[in-house]
């Protein structure tokens, strides 16, 4: 069977916030099925980074997350504002964030969240070569704490289910792999 898109008949806003807006759509289902009440999460796109530091450690965040009401262990990341292409909203993410500059920066990863109710994307980078060159300038909202783990501590954290946010497991997947650090092969961190 050749799977289709389905068709949009019709689009309403119940909310439209600057963090998510909500719609139900109408669509024509493959088949002619009409299905009236398809509800869809529109956000903005993000980024997310494995940032790494000059001393082989990765950066990691830990922060309250009032919908799950969780304390959370996170990589560091954000919202991209506007028009501005994800490799700047990283860098500057984590520049806000955590107060360090990287000498590289390379995307390793677009995943998205969750497609069958949200319409955003999540760039996911790989940032080396980390040196803390400011302070922290946090949103009003945002109280973090900086953590600093190596390629082991972090996989013994994704074992023990340490790590909760499945966009943050999968961006340390792909960033051990663009290390060559998955499945126990040699890391790239320890040459």
């Amino acid at each position: 069977m050749v799977i289709e898109k389905w068709k949009k008949l019709a689009t309403k806003y119940l909310v439209k916030e600057k963090w998510a807006t909500l719609r139900v759509d109408t669509v024509e289902l493959q088949g002619g099925a009409i299905k009236d009440d398809y509800y869809v999460l529109e956000y903005p796109n993000w980024v997310n980074a494995i940032a790494i530091t000059e001393e082989g450690k990765i950066i990691l965040v830990r922060q309250y997350r009032h919908a799950a009401d969780i304390v959370s262990l996170e990589v560091p990341g954000g919202v991209i504002d506007g028009d501005e292409l994800p490799e700047f909203a990283i860098k500057r993410e984590l520049k806000e964030e955590t107060g360090y500059t990287f000498k590289t920066c390379k995307l390793v990863a677009e995943l998205y969240p969750n497609p069958a109710t949200s319409n955003n994307k999540t760039f996911t980078y790989l940032l080396t070569g980390g040196v803390k060159t400011d302070k922290q300038h946090l949103d009003e909202h945002e109280i973090l704490n900086l953590e600093e783990y190596t390629v082991e501590e972090i996989k013994d954290l994704i074992k023990e289910h340490k790590i909760a946010q499945a966009l943050h497991v999968a961006a340390l997947w792909y960033g051990l792999e663009a290390l060559g650090d998955v499945g126990g092969q040699k890391s790239a961190l320890s040459d």
